[in-house]
Order: structure tokens, then sequence, then C-alpha cells
């Protein structure tokens, strides 16, 4: 099993969607393969704010890769940043 962490900006240029609204569409991410066990929005600067993801997967070829592919179809995010990643 691998844990990552994932920083998510929300694009600047998308104005009607929140935060909130995208942590709701990546905590519905979680399946089977990809287990989503926390959500967090937290303040960056000037108003702005990033998600912070926890996530726990198997440790298969891709999988991280997918799931990233996953977060950006989601409308409204940006920016995605592995913070870390480390075997369980």
């Amino acid at each position: 099993m691998v844990a990552l962490t994932y920083k998510v900006m929300p694009d600047s240029d998308v104005e009607d969607v929140t935060a909130e609204e995208i942590v709701t569409q990546i905590q519905a991410l979680k399946d089977d393969v990809y287990d989503v066990q926390l959500c967090e929005t937290k303040p960056l600067a000037f108003g702005l704010k990033f998600i912070q993801v926890h996530v726990v997967m198997n440790d298969g070829s891709g999988l991280s890769d997918v799931f990233e592919e996953n977060m950006r179809a989601i409308r409204g995010t940006g920016e995605i940043e592995v913070l870390s990643m480390g075997l369980l």
C-alpha cells in the first residue's frame, strides 16, 4: 500500500466553483482502489485556499497517475502537487 498527500490548487480562472465543491468531488473518487482518507481546505495567502488530499492505494504501476488524472478532470481543479509519498 502507498500513502500519498497531494496539494490541489483551485483554478483561479474558474470563478463559480469553490474549494469546498472540489473537496466533495475528490471525496467521491473513493472506491475499492483509492481510499481517500482526508480532504482539508487550508489557507494559503491573501484569501487563497488549497486542498490537501490524503489517499491510500495499492502499490501498482500507474495507479497514482490515474488518480491524479481523475482529480484533474474535476471542474475547477488547477495545479496538483505531490507533497509526500510513502509505503505502508
